[in-house]
């Protein structure tokens, strides 16, 4: 480390101290966010890091960001792991070639169609599985330098390896500008910030130097700092520079000041250029204009040898440093700024050209500096960038595709194609989930082109993404306007843009929008071609009008999804919103057979993906796809979608008796959305909170929370999500003296509902009644329930019903009808995993007289699996099944080494050495 870094860390013990304590092994710390603005020293902090960590045996692997390739996908991700490339060779099939795809390097790279897309948390499995084999010879820091110029899609990959570190022995150092949110990384991300040194550190910063100023200048130097290191720094320099020209001691002068950091700091490193030399000048703008990363690599031949003389008047100007002896870097990234800015536009063009020459076999960093050449419209230029857009959408590049398509519209001679280049570029940018971005693109399409085709085309997609970004207040509007202004010139836009607004009065709970939506519905013309559309909108906006109708329709539809997974994964949606259970789940099994999602946003209403699994009894499943929403919708900053997510997640560890990870998940559900603006969203989170209460017999708390899924006068407060919480709320209520008012609200709710209510909710209604009913009253009511021999589709509420009917029998000492219920309830609860439920079953079971003889074998077995956490309890049954470390770890997103941790702790509580002996435990306990 040169003396120059060696200065920016003065004043800094406190900071190294926290980096170090962070990348200690054992560190709960796995990802540490260090923030601060440019020039307090980030770099130089990771720099001590990275070699104390060498020192000590660690294995390091950094990467520094680039502005020049924020935007072509992968970029920063293959710098980082070209030390360990030999490595990739001993990643599972799968894993290794996702990787390569994602690098460009899979079979078919550059060809066309037909191209596999990397499936961006294969790409991140990979990345996870190979720092875990890493970590087992030695700890991994990964530190990445100016993150916040990395390319979107490697921050995906690693945000979603870093969120999986627990059990690795990785740490994560990120050091970013202020503002300091990196996309993926979220809130709960530990940070540390870097303040301005305070006036003692600054004085004696400014001691440090060369030529240290005095009186008056070193006054106005520490004014003009701000206790910015490099600023105090340069100026410093400048001062002494400036003093020596003049033949003054330095002790006085004026030296270049004010010159504050930001900008204009820039401005002090541009105005040494002018005592270099012609030849250092010339190589010091290809350095700036290729940004320095990985000179060597990316443009052979384009620069001086690092030992060439032409660097040593820059060295001693302070501009560049020389980096392990072969490369040349700028000591600061404000010096490449200020050096790139301070030349002619005619000159810097002129140095892009040498280096589109240069990289003649590096398509589209070439096609960047061919752009970046060009004066005015280019269409060869213009076609090279669509190109490499192409390129990168095939590697799962979204927005390194969409910005290149945008500067291929800027490009292009002709006004319409600069339109279709732009509409074809918002569609691609909303995949990133920046909805700035794209409507940005899309107001540049419509100051192009009066195509009504095109521009629809732009508002479908921009409605796409606003449904799971914007406030729903906001949008539905937008929406629902749009689509009223096309209905008559483009019915099928307006169709369109109609779905996504249903989509928005789901997660509003709106009736108003509800309200506006059927007014658009009934003005457009009634064509066969828009059947599948126009029964999504009304079947999304209320499922329960006209729903007989609904069903007969979906079965129509059913035998057109075979083999379309976007129709299947809509079909399944629209079965889970009419309680067709079964019907959901079977498409969505088909779906996720021929679809494996690769990286792309969420469609509208994934979360009910998640929800039919629960429903259906299988959460095993229900939590594997909770895992691909949240990290895909947090890797595009779809908080909506994330917050979905983690509902159902909440709700299933909530039913298996984890509650404090149940409670954990619906807060951070309720973190991210305004409960006003998402009451869906809302309402499940209440859901899983009162479960969790109930589970840990708070049943005052659990009758607060359910209570909230409806409105002081009893009204849901989400047409679709509070009526499923009837049965539960009457539950609690029992129990905590409230029957009066729970009475109320599912009266008014059958009142409602009626004849519309579907098989699932009457029954859910009819054990509400039941609990709540008079002692001799209940009995009808139980029946009812359970007469309905489709109910056993949703075997955790079934089971409930049971156990309540069995209870209440016991208790009227019919002891021989209340067993087969309570054997057959105890048998689901244990098969599910719902432990707290299976506990009170058991303790009823007792009481009825199910001794030792009926249970007595079982029970070890599943109290052993209850002492286990939920992802335990999911991996030793996957375990139970014949499936391997690895096997098991790309079915939950996991590193082998991971799987084996939970599987090496959970041995001990299950009583159990060996694996071979998980099958027969997992069988005798029904799980």
């Amino acid at each position: 480390m040169d003396q120059h870094a060696d200065d920016l860390l003065v004043g800094r013990d406190e900071e190294m101290a926290r980096l170090l304590r962070a990348v200690d092994p054992g560190s709960v710390d796995r990802v540490l966010l260090l923030v601060g603005e440019a020039g307090l020293g980030k770099s130089a902090l990771l720099d001590r890091v990275a070699r104390r960590v060498a020192g000590g045996g660690a294995q390091v692997l950094r990467a520094e960001g680039s502005a020049s390739e924020e935007r072509l996908a992968f970029a920063g991700l293959h710098r980082l792991l070209r030390p360990v490339r030999a490595e990739v060779a001993g990643l599972p099939e799968r894993q290794r070639a996702a990787l390569r795809e994602a690098f460009g390097e899979g079979p078919g790279a550059g060809e066309g169609e037909g191209v596999p897309v990397p499936d961006l948390m294969l790409v991140g499995l990979a990345v996870l599985t190979l720092l875990s084999t890493l970590g087992e010879r030695n700890p991994v820091v990964v530190i990445l330098d100016d993150a916040h110029w990395f390319d979107r899609s490697s921050l995906d990959v690693l945000a979603f390896a870093a969120a999986r570190l627990a059990d690795e022995p990785v740490t994560l150092l990120l050091g970013t500008r202020d503002g300091g949110h990196l996309p993926g990384f979220g809130r709960r991300t530990s940070t540390l910030t870097l303040a301005p040194l305070d006036a003692t550190a600054a004085d004696r910063l400014l001691e440090l130097q060369p030529v240290p100023p005095t009186g008056r200048t070193r006054a106005r130097i520490l004014d003009e700092a701000g206790g910015n290191p490099l600023a105090l720094i340069e100026l410093a320099r400048a001062v002494a520079v400036a003093a020596a020209a003049l033949g003054a001691t330095g002790a006085t002068g004026a030296g270049p000041l004010p010159l504050p950091p930001g900008d204009r700091l820039e401005q002090l490193f541009a105005a040494r250029l002018h005592a270099l030399p012609a030849a250092t000048g010339r190589a010091l703008l290809l350095l700036a204009a290729m940004d320095g990363v990985d000179a060597a690599i990316t443009a052979p031949g384009a620069l001086p040898d690092a030992e060439d003389d032409v660097w040593a008047p820059a060295e001693r100007a302070g501009l560049v440093r020389r980096v392990d002896g072969s490369r040349i870097r700028f000591r600061h990234p404000l010096a490449r700024s200020g050096v790139y800015h301070a030349a002619a536009s005619d000159t810097r063009r002129a140095a892009h050209r040498t280096l589109a020459d240069a990289l003649r076999h590096e398509p589209d960093r070439r096609s960047r500096h061919l752009a970046a050449a060009c004066t005015g419209p280019d269409a060869v230029v213009s076609a090279e960038l669509e190109l490499t857009a192409d390129r990168a959408r095939r590697r799962g590049g979204h927005a390194a595709a969409a910005a290149a398509l945008e500067r291929a519209a800027q490009l292009a001679p002709d006004r319409e194609d600069g339109a279709r280049l732009l509409v074809e570029a918002a569609a691609t940018a909303v995949l990133t989930g920046d909805l700035p971005w794209v409507e940005e693109l899309t107001a540049g399409a419509r100051a192009r082109t009066d195509d009504a085709a095109l521009l629809s085309s732009a508002a479908v997609s921009a409605g796409r993404l606003a449904v799971l970004t914007a406030r729903h207040s906001v949008v539905f509007p937008r929406l629902a306007d749009d689509a009223a202004e096309v209905t008559e010139r483009h019915p099928a836009t307006a169709l369109d843009l109609l779905g996504s607004a249903a989509v928005v009065r789901f997660y509003s709970g709106e009736d108003a929008h509800r309200i506006r939506v059927q007014q658009i519905l009934r003005r457009l013309p009634a064509r066969d071609v828009d059947l599948w559309s126009r029964v999504w909108v009304r079947t999304v906006t209320d499922p329960f009008e006209g729903r007989a109708e609904l069903i007969d329709v979906l079965e129509k539809l059913e035998s057109e999804t075979s083999g379309h997974p976007q129709r299947l994964v809509a079909f399944g949606i629209m079965a889970w919103l009419l309680d067709e259970t079964p019907r959901a789940v079977r498409a969505f099994d088909e779906a996720l057979d021929r679809w494996a999602a690769q990286g792309s946003l969420p469609e509208g209403l994934g979360g009910a993906i998640a929800w039919a699994y629960v429903e259906r009894g299988r959460w095993d499943q229900a939590r594997e796809a909770c895992a691909r929403i949240a990290a895909i919708g947090s890797a595009a900053g779809l908080d909506h979608a994330v917050a979905c997510a983690a509902t159902v997640d909440a709700a299933v560890l909530a039913f298996q008796g984890d509650t404090a990870a149940a409670r954990a998940r619906a807060g951070d559900a309720l973190d991210l959305i305004d409960p006003l603006e998402s009451r869906s969203v809302a309402v499940y989170a209440r859901r899983a909170l009162g479960a969790a209460a109930a589970a840990d017999g708070a049943y005052e708390a659990a009758y607060d929370q359910l209570r909230a899924a409806f409105g002081p006068d009893g009204t849901p407060v989400h047409y679709h999500a509070s009526y499923p919480v009837l049965a539960d709320l009457a539950a609690v209520a029992v129990r905590s003296g409230r029957r009066a008012e729970a009475g109320a609200i599912v009266e008014r709710a059958a009142r409602t509902l009626g004849e519309n209510a579907s098989p699932r909710l009457r029954a859910l209604i009819s054990r509400a009644q039941g609990l709540l009913a008079a002692a001799e009253g209940a009995e009808p009511h139980f029946r009812a329930a359970l007469a309905d021999p489709d109910h056993t589709y949703w075997p955790f509420e079934h089971a409930h019903t049971q156990l309540d009917y069995a209870e209440w029998l016991r208790r009227r000492r019919r002891i021989a009808e209340a067993r087969p219920l309570l054997t057959e309830a105890l048998e689901t609860f244990r098969r599910l995993g719902a432990h707290p439920w299976a506990e009170r079953t058991r303790t009823e079971a007792r009481a009825a007289g199910l001794g030792a003889p009926h249970t007595a074998p079982d029970v070890p077995a599943s109290d052993a699996l209850a002492e286990l956490s939920p992802q335990q309890r999911q991996i030793v049954r996957l375990a139970a099944r014949g499936l391997t470390n690895r096997e098991i770890g790309e079915r939950l997103f996991l590193s082998p080494r991971t799987v084996g941790s939970h599987l090496y702790r959970s041995f001990p509580k299950l009583g159990i050495t060996a694996r071979a002996q998980l099958r027969d435990l997992v069988e005798s306990a029904g799980a």
